[in-house]
C-alpha cells in the first residue's frame, strides 16, 4: 500500500501496532524513481535529486520539494514535482537521505544538504534566484521549516503535517538519535515520551511536546523565517498532533511579533492531508485513512488544498 503523502512502512506499524518510532527490525528500501523525459537525475556532491525545469522562457520561479520518512525519491513526491513544473515552477525534487551519496537512515542528515540544493537552483539560468520557494511534508515539512529559518533568501515556505520541533531522527533500534547535523553538530530534539503510559506513537509524541518547555533548543525558530509560511494539517492525524503543532508555530510566530502563517485545517482528514486531487474512483482510494481520518475527508482536503498551495506559491513567488 502507498500512501498519498509516501510515508513509510515504519509509521504505519508504529501507529498499527502500538510500537515507538524506534523499535523496528529492517527499514523499508527507499524508493528511487526515475526523473523520466520531463526530468533530468542531479547527482552533484550532497545533492542527489530530480529536477523538473518549468517550460518555457525563463527564468522561472522555483520550489525544492522534500518528501517525508520514506526517503529516497519517491513516485508520488515525483508526480507533485510534475505537476509544479506544469503549473510554471521549475521543481528540485531533493533526497536527502536513502539514495547513493546519503545517510541511508534519517539520522545525522547534514542541514548543508538543503543549502547546497538551494545554492544549485540559484545557478541554474532557468530559475529565478529571488523567487524560490520550499515544500515539504511530515519530517520534510520539519526540514523545510528548519531550512528556512536558516535561509531568509526563500521566499514562501508550504509545510504541510507540520511540526514546532525537531524530533529524533528515524535510527530503527530503541535508542534515539539527532535526525539533523548542523556543521557536525547535532541538532538539538524533543525527545519521545516514554512515561509507561503510551500506548501508541501518537501519544509518544504528545506527551513528549508537554515538556518542551525542558527542551527549548529542540523548537523550531520559526521567527527568523523571512519568507510567507503555509502550514496544512489535518485534525483527524493519528500519527502526530500536527494541527496542535501548527498552533504552536502560530503562537511562537505571534510572540515574537512576527506575522503569522497563512493555516488549512481540515477536520476528517489525517496524516496523508496532502497531495495531488484524488479520484475516487482509483484503487488508492480505498486505502486512503490509515493515519487518521477517512477517504472522503481525505480526497476533500486534497481537492482544496492543492489549488490553494498552488496560488500561495504563485503569489509569493511573483516578480
Amino acid at each position: 500500500m502507498r500512501l498519498s503523502q509516501g510515508m513509510s512502512a515504519l509509521f504505519i506499524l508504529a501507529s498499527a501496532s502500538g510500537g515507538t518510532a524506534q523499535d523496528l527490525h529492517t527499514p523499508p528500501t527507499p524508493e528511487i524513481s526515475d526523473p523520466g523525459p520531463a526530468g533530468t537525475r542531479i547527482s552533484d556532491g550532497r545533492i542527489y535529486a530530480n529536477y523538473f525545469p518549468a517550460a518555457g522562457a525563463g527564468p522561472h520561479p522555483a520550489i525544492l520539494l522534500l518528501s517525508g520518512s520514506e526517503g529516497g525519491l519517491g513516485s508520488l513526491t515525483k508526480n507533485m514535482a510534475t505537476a509544479l513544473a506544469g503549473e510554471g515552477f521549475s521543481v528540485l525534487q531533493l533526497c536527502y537521505f536513502g539514495c547513493p551519496g546519503l545517510p541511508q537512515k534519517l539520522v545525522g542528515v547534514p542541514l548543508e544538504t538543503f543549502s547546497d540544493a538551494l545554492g544549485w537552483m540559484r545557478r541554474q539560468q532557468d530559475i529565478d534566484g529571488a523567487r524560490i520557494g520550499i515544500l515539504g511534508g511530515s519530517k520534510g515539512a520539519e526540514a523545510a521549516l528548519l531550512a528556512a529559518s536558516r535561509d531568509m533568501r526563500l521566499k514562501a515556505v508550504v509545510a504541510t503535517q507540520p511540526t514546532s520541533v525537531v524530533w529524533p531522527g528515524i535510527a530503527y533500534t530503541r535508542e534515539m538519535h539527532p535526525g539533523w547535523l548542523e556543521h557536525g553538530k547535532p541538532l538539538a530534539y524533543l525527545p519521545y515520551a516514554r512515561h509507561g503510559g503510551e500506548t501508541n506513537i501518537f501519544a509518544q509524541y504528545r506527551n513528549a511536546l508537554a515538556d518542551v518547555g525542558r527542551h527549548p533548543g529542540a523548537q523550531i525558530p520559526v521567527e527568523r523565517i523571512k519568507a510567507k509560511i503555509m502550514l496544512v494539517c489535518g485534525e483527524a492525524d493519528s500519527l502526530w498532533p500536527s494541527c496542535p503543532m501548527a498552533d504552536q508555530i502560530q503562537e511562537r510566530l505571534a510572540a515574537h511579533s512576527r506575522p503569522i502563517a497563512v493555516v488549512l485545517k481540515y477536520p476528517d482528514a489525517g496524516h496523508e492531508v496532502f497531495g495531488l486531487p484524488i479520484d475516487p474512483s482509483s484503487p488508492h482510494y480505498q486505502h486512503l485513512g490509515s493515519l487518521g481520518g477517512t477517504p472522503a475527508g481525505i480526497a476533500a482536503a486534497h481537492a482544496d488544498a492543492w489549488p490553494k498551495v498552488v496560488a500561495f506559491f504563485r503569489q509569493e513567488l511573483s516578480p
